[in-house]
């Protein structure tokens, strides 16, 4: 398995435990959840059942309702109960699965792994209800039952049982949050799948997909980079052309309001303020936006956060999933299909500008190791971008700041090139000026350093001084 050393060690110090637990596995769809607990777990689960997707459903509610159940049912058959009736409520269906644990335990460790949990709560089923009384009345006092569930839909995860303040209050003994591959780890599956890549290329791989491991698992042997992307997004069966679509619907209870949100959160790179997605959207700012957004944040698809000299009444909410960014600037707008786009188009300065920003991305996902490359990993520190408006020019704008607690700003300038980049007289012009604008408004205890963020290092040459520290890729592929 690549990465996942600290999820797996504690996977298995709860396999080992002495008590009942109930864990929560969680995180953006396709990053890896049931992979993950598959191979810690291999010929130890005593009993496994993944809730039936909502995308393409074409059932009521109740017939939703009647086949998850039916489903359920048919894997308690498969896993030894003997052939009786479907069971008419989740009540009766965890009843069945507590006698069937009872006929089969034998004193050691029973694993029960719940994918998908957020699928079987269809409405008014009364399954949170069910699975409470499962969990409170029968499984909790069994020293030897771990209980997994496992979910997509982040928010319900959150909301019905990590934060639940019913039944199920403070009953989760613990959770995991699956992030996305690192690019290291990206680099590293790669390697395993025998796709030949430099890091340059890595690197625009987890520009478009993130570090996603479905996604990168697609990219093919033998092909190169340019290759690859026209068959996951622009071939007549690309593999990826209707992720997007189903990425919503299987995730979010209001997909068409969330794909508005982040339609609208793509087209500024900072992102907007709340008031603004209200009113640029035209909806109420209330509760419905209020879930929508709670559910994005949870689903790492946005993130909120207090733009460098803003206040906290101006939080930003930022869209920062790697595949969609690539998907609404490129896929989208080439539905009617067109063969080879990536590689007719590979040096088109739209694929060159989406690399630069994309790059910024990429290095917001990597501060752990920009402050390890940087040597500061036990300073505590706020990261942010700035921009500040000036009277008579287009405004200043810098794309990352660390500000640390050690009286030190980071201005990062953030480079995607293909060689050593070289700074020129009118940019160290720039850099001049940006720097004299946050020193004016910074505390004067605190002290700016330049910092460039680049593929392949800094040019040698006159102007060169004008950056203190330069971080390479090779810094970005650390653990």
């Amino acid at each position: 398995m690549i990465g996942r050393i600290h999820e797996v060690a504690e996977l298995n110090r709860l396999y080992n435990s002495s008590k009942a637990e109930l864990v929560a596995v969680y995180g953006r769809r396709r990053v890896g959840k049931t992979y993950l607990v598959d191979e810690a777990f291999k010929n130890k689960i005593t009993f496994r059942h993944a809730g039936l997707s909502p995308v393409d459903g074409t059932q009521g509610k109740k017939g939703v309702f009647q086949s998850q159940l039916k489903h359920f049912y048919y894997s308690l058959q498969l896993h030894g109960m003997k052939k009786s009736h479907c069971p008419e409520s989740w009540l009766e269906a965890f009843f069945m699965l507590e006698t069937l644990l009872e006929h089969k335990d034998d004193g050691g460790r029973q694993v029960i792994f719940l994918d998908e949990l957020p699928w079987m709560d269809t409405p008014r089923s009364g399954f949170i209800t069910a699975f409470e009384g499962f969990w409170n009345t029968w499984a909790c006092h069994r020293e030897n039952i771990l209980v997994i569930v496992c979910g997509s839909a982040n928010s319900w995860i959150l909301d019905k049982l990590i934060n639940n303040h019913g039944g199920l209050y403070n009953r989760v003994t613990y959770e995991i949050q699956l992030a996305p591959f690192t690019l290291a780890e990206c680099e590293a599956f790669f390697v395993s799948n025998n796709v030949k890549l430099s890091r340059y290329d890595v690197v625009q791989g987890y520009m478009a997909v993130g570090g996603i491991p479905y996604y990168l698992g697609y990219f093919e042997s033998g092909k190169s980079f340019a290759q690859n992307m026209d068959e996951l997004f622009f071939s007549k069966k690309a593999k990826l052309r209707d992720e997007y679509s189903r990425l919503f619907a299987s995730v979010f209870t209001n997909p068409s309001l969330v794909k508005d949100i982040v339609y609208l959160l793509n087209t500024r790179n900072a992102g907007y303020t709340r008031k603004e997605v209200s009113e640029k959207l035209g909806l109420c700012d209330g509760g419905t936006l209020t879930s929508a957004l709670h559910a994005l944040i949870a689903s790492d698809f946005v993130v909120k956060y207090i733009p460098f000299g803003f206040s906290k009444r101006e939080e930003h909410f930022k869209l920062v999933d790697s595949f969609c960014k690539f998907y609404l600037r490129f896929v989208d707008k080439q539905q009617d299909g067109d063969e080879g786009f990536w590689q007719k188009n590979i040096q088109s300065q739209a694929i060159s500008a989406w690399r630069g920003f994309a790059f910024e991305d990429v290095c917001f996902n990597h501060i752990r190791q920009i402050k390890e490359a940087l040597g500061i990993n036990g300073v505590s520190s706020v990261q942010s971008a700035w921009s500040k408006k000036e009277d008579d020019e287009a405004g200043t704008q810098i794309d990352l700041l660390i500000d640390r607690k050690d009286n030190v700003i980071n201005m990062c300038e953030i480079k995607f090139y293909s060689g050593e980049f070289t700074v020129s007289k009118d940019y160290h012009k720039i850099l001049v000026h940006r720097q004299e604008i946050l020193s004016n408004a910074v505390p004067k205890k605190k002290v700016v350093h330049g910092t460039l963020i680049t593929t392949y290092g800094l040019a040698y040459n006159e102007y060169s001084g004008d950056f203190v520290q330069v971080i390479t890729l090779d810094d970005l592929f650390h653990l």
